[in-house]
């Protein structure tokens, strides 16, 4: 039995997996799929960036003990920061309501992109972001080569994917629209929030932060699992 797998039995605990779909462009670009239309539907057959009215970014979390959906909706770049906020907003409008209790937040996540392990602008974000919904934040990262064990990958993303095919993404309410349909027979819901904040890309961490960081890494694999403490 895995580590996440006994803390989802364990009353309060919270366990979720965080991942980022494909960047998706905005306009009337050919999408797989099909659908049921009164009349034909006419798309360009290239997604060029320059023909796009924009774009969304679905950053995606699923509670594994809930078997819930939810997917921030970015306009911007998909960076630390941007994967910080969307962590904050999902716990602000679905996590404290139904983990009331509970003081830690275990997190399932790829070891790159915009989480990714290496990086130690995730590391000041994450932290940022503890500070200030006053949670201890636990990252376990999967090693490289072995995100597909993500459970978002398999348990929640191919499902949004069936609910959005063949629909031209013209704009980001109607990929909100699309995303908060997806449901399965076994139970899953979806909540959709549209996040709709300019990104910088080429952030730095503060020079120091290395130095003075809280983060206390794990004697096991310390590179892919550590914890970000609150701090008064």
């Amino acid at each position: 039995m895995s580590l996440y797998t006994i803390l989802i039995f364990r009353g309060g605990i919270s366990v979720i997996s965080m991942d980022t779909k494909k960047k998706e462009l905005l306009g009337t670009f050919y999408r797989n799929g099909s659908l049921y239309t009164q009349a034909a539907i006419q798309t360009n057959d290239h997604d060029f960036p320059s023909s796009a009215t924009g774009s969304v970014i679905p950053h995606g979390f699923y509670d594994l003990k809930r078997n819930t959906g939810y997917i921030t909706l970015g306009t911007s770049h998909d960076t630390s920061e941007f994967a910080c906020d969307s962590l904050f907003q999902w716990w602000v409008n679905e996590g404290i309501i139904h983990y009331p209790k509970a003081k830690s937040l275990l997190i399932l996540c790829d070891g790159g992109g915009s989480n990714s392990s290496r990086h130690y602008i995730f590391k000041e974000d994450l932290q940022k972001t503890a500070n200030a919904l006053g949670l201890e934040i636990r990252i376990a990262h999967y090693p490289p080569y072995t995100s597909k064990y993500n459970p978002i990958e398999h348990r929640f993303f191919p499902h949004v994917t069936r609910a959005c095919e063949g629909v031209v993404f013209d704009s980001v309410e109607t990929v909100k629209t699309l995303i908060s349909r997806t449901s399965t027979s076994k139970g899953l819901t979806t909540i959709v929030h549209i996040l709709d904040k300019i990104y910088e890309t080429g952030r730095k961490y503060a020079a120091d932060f290395k130095e003075i960081m809280p983060i206390v890494f794990d004697t096991h694999l310390p590179k892919w699992n550590y914890r970000a403490i609150p701090q008064e």
